[in-house]
């Protein structure tokens, strides 16, 4: 008999404390008389960081926006075994209430949450709060959804737009996307690749910025200026950003800049309509590069 596996998925709620030093949120469960960081089991199919974002906001009453992932934790439960991802999550406002699941709410440094919760696996959480927030710009960079075969399109493929299957993607990315807080949005001189960040545009009341030197051509012709570019826009102060480029460019994009801090991913996955959350130090070092596929998980 396979043993269920439970999904669930939270956060490491923190915010600027009044000293500056970053302070977490960690709650109080009557239900279970315990400590813990906010997190609660993932709906239906949703997207495990669509889970930790609600799960917060029903829990603590605020908004936030997602930062880098921290590791899962793993343990057991009465009818099998529980897998919570969890993620940095930058306080944005909003105000706590008690309610039914959560009666108290503390704001702690590291070391005072860490003697207050009730479970190993939660404070193995909080200790990556140093990582988290040393992030200091964010780019999700997205590869564009599926389009129309290319041996059937008889026109130039500059214009080869997306396919019904490539709209039903654009519509997962408009939920996802914004759970990361962003506020620009670029995209390839491709139509396919405008058109899957077009309605999220349109959303966030921004342009599409059309970004040459990300297309395929434009990038191979000149990779530096290419890179360069990137870190242009991972360096601009406008707030998060979204990216959407080529299957040709994205692994090269992705593994220079891991190169750069010292690490290597041998799987460098871009599947059409995937994202990639490239968080950056102050110094453009990259503190994550953390990937969402399709089905996101």
């Amino acid at each position: 008999m396979t043993v269920a596996e439970l999904l669930a998925a939270g956060g490491l709620l923190w915010r600027g404390g009044t000293d500056g030093s970053p302070e977490v949120a960690v709650v109080h469960r009557p239900r279970y008389d315990d400590w813990s960081l906010p997190k609660g089991k993932r709906n239906g199919d949703e997207p495990l960081a669509a889970t930790a974002v609600r799960e917060i906001t029903e829990e603590t009453g605020h908004d936030v926006v997602l930062g880098l992932r921290l590791p899962s934790t793993h343990y057991r439960v009465p009818d099998g075994g529980k897998t919570v991802s969890y993620w940095a999550a930058r306080c944005t406002g909003g105000e706590f209430i008690p309610n039914d699941e959560v009666d108290e709410l503390r704001w702690l440094d590291a070391r005072e949450a860490c003697g207050l919760l009730s479970y190993a696996h939660d404070r193995s959480v909080v200790e990556r709060l140093g990582a988290a927030v040393t992030v200091c710009s964010t780019v999700l960079l997205v590869r564009h959804a599926k389009a129309g075969a290319r041996d059937r399109w008889e026109a130039d493929d500059t214009v080869r737009p997306l396919s019904g299957a490539g709209w039903r993607q654009t519509e997962a990315l408009r939920s996802l996307l914004p759970l990361f807080g962003p506020r620009r949005i670029h995209a390839a001189p491709r139509t396919r690749c405008v058109q899957t960040v077009e309605a999220l545009a349109g959303d966030l009341g921004v342009p599409v910025a059309e970004e040459p030197l990300l297309s395929e051509e434009g990038y191979w012709a000149d990779p530096a200026a290419g890179l360069h570019r990137f870190e242009e826009i991972a360096r601009s102060s406008g707030g998060p950003a979204v990216v959407c480029s080529q299957g040709g460019v994205i692994p090269d994009v992705v593994e220079t800049l891991l190169a750069r801090s010292g690490r290597v991913d041998r799987e460098l996955r871009s599947r059409k309509g995937s994202v990639w959350v490239l968080s950056f130090a102050q110094d453009l070092r990259l503190v994550a590069a953390d990937h969402h596929s399709d089905p996101y998980s």
